[in-house]
């Protein structure tokens, strides 16, 4: 990955102007002009992107820099975070961010709005059922899992042990995702709970068992590097690492007396702020993933539990890792950060919106059929009328017993009397592989239920 240019400072360039004798005051009355401009035209760009830009008439690339140099000094808030040299890191709230985050807090923390109206509760919860499990498989193969999504979905809706290192990961990550929404949300965050969650998500997938749930040690130096073994981001030592998870900890607590921060900016920050810190020789990723999705679930935005970010950092990881690049290279300015996982996760929503209200039209298609058919006289209960409607959508598809008990959240015995009673009614075809049970959706499901549509 391509390393970005770090910026000119703003301090020398500020320095110039001032000394410099013919044009200084017309220079500096035109940079002063645009100091309110932290993020021109709603970006927030790195010198990087900004230097290949036509500058304002009046400016220089430099000049124009440092305009924006200065807005953003005015929002600028700092955060517990220091970086190897001592350095802190800031953050700011421009506009666009604010623009961004209202947005979330209103599509995020209230009910659903779709297309069409919802189902009752039980169905819908059926259909978030699907986005459940989509977290743990994409951030596990953001890690190098390889698993494909098909596969690690059966695996965790027949909740069937893994075979590999891969399918591993995604069962951790799965029940990582599980242990924040039952436990951790309601409890503070300590160095101990980041540590089990650690364990969690790196059970039996590291090359030193022993590794899963510890800090590393000094002599486990590691660096974050390209593709070309360039080094793009070197962790603090791990002497520091007790009271730099302390000091994360009660950010993420909101223990201290600093200043309001919104809550999904210290989600976020809280995600950097572990993944710049690194503290364990692998999974840091995922667990600072993890820790984003604890903090946002403490602060009450139910639905990022249905919402998978890390299915959209897959589709950019380049973009994931530049966002790092930018903060470090200029000043450590965290607000490239910000304002990138604030578009991922309004994306994301927007994903689970695009998902239930497709839901939705295929619920309308499939209840036509069912109201003009044989099944309203059954007395199929919901969970065996999302089977047929799934199975109207999916000719062909193969159920098993495990897996509608894991996808409905209901016993193997509740599960197994679904299937059969499906398949005693005529609808679903019943066999047998190897010592388990399966049920087909035929073909002709349409024309079992008794014409469909005709």
């Amino acid at each position: 990955m391509k390393i970005p240019m770090t910026p000119p400072d703003a301090d020398t360039i500020l320095d110039g102007l001032l000394n410099r004798a013919p044009g200084r005051t017309d220079a500096l009355t035109r940079v002063f002009d645009r100091q309110k401009e932290a993020a021109p035209g709603g970006r927030y760009r790195h010198w990087d992107k900004l230097r290949q830009l036509t500058p304002p008439d009046g400016l220089d690339h430099e000049q124009w820099w440092l305009s924006i140099k200065l807005a953003r000094r005015a929002l600028s808030r700092p955060i517990p975070l220091r970086d190897a040299r001592g350095r802190p890191f800031t953050f700011a709230m421009p506009d666009i961010a604010q623009q961004m985050v209202h947005g979330i807090d209103r599509r995020a923390s209230g009910s659903i709005e779709a297309a069409a109206p919802l189902p009752a509760d039980k169905e819908r919860h059926g259909y978030l059922l699907r986005s459940l499990l989509e977290e743990p498989i994409t951030s596990s193969q953001l890690e190098g899992a390889a698993t494909t999504r098909k596969v690690a979905k059966h695996m965790l809706r027949e909740q069937r042990e893994p075979r590999d290192r891969g399918e591993r990961m995604i069962v951790n990550n799965h029940l990582g995702m599980r242990f924040i929404a039952e436990r951790t949300s309601r409890v503070d965050l300590t160095p101990d709970l980041v540590r089990e969650l650690h364990g969690i998500l790196t059970d039996g997938t590291l090359a030193d068992p022993a590794a899963a749930g510890r800090f590393r040690r000094d002599d486990e130096e590691i660096v974050v590097q390209d593709m070309e073994g360039r080094t793009l981001h070197a962790p603090p030592p791990a002497a520091e690492l007790p009271d730099r998870l302390q000091a994360l900890c009660e950010f993420a607590n909101d223990v201290s007396d600093s200043p309001f921060i919104h809550p999904v900016a210290r989600s976020i920050l809280l995600h950097f702020w572990l993944a710049y810190d690194h503290p364990f020789i692998d999974g840091n990723g995922r667990t600072a993933r993890a820790l984003f999705y604890w903090s946002m679930a403490r602060r009450g935005y139910w639905l990022m539990e249905y919402v998978s970010i890390s299915r959209l950092l897959l589709r950019a990881w380049s973009a994931y890792n530049r966002a790092f690049l930018y903060t470090e290279t200029d000043d450590n300015d965290a607000t490239y950060f910000l304002l990138h996982q604030m578009r991922i996760i309004l994306h994301a929503i927007d994903d689970l919106h695009a998902y239930l209200d497709s839901k939705m039209d295929e619920r309308r298609r499939s209840l036509e059929i069912l109201r003009s058919s044989t099944a309203s006289k059954l007395g199929l209960n919901h969970r065996q009328l999302a089977l047929v409607r799934h199975g109207l959508d999916h000719p062909g598809a193969v159920y098993s017993i495990q897996e509608h008990a894991g996808y409905h959240n209901v016993s193997y015995g509740t599960a197994r009397s679904d299937l059969l009673g499906v398949a005693d009614a005529g609808l679903f075809v019943q066999a047998k592989s190897g010592r388990a049970f399966r049920f087909l959706a035929p073909e002709d499901l349409d024309v079992r239920l008794g014409g469909g549509l005709a």
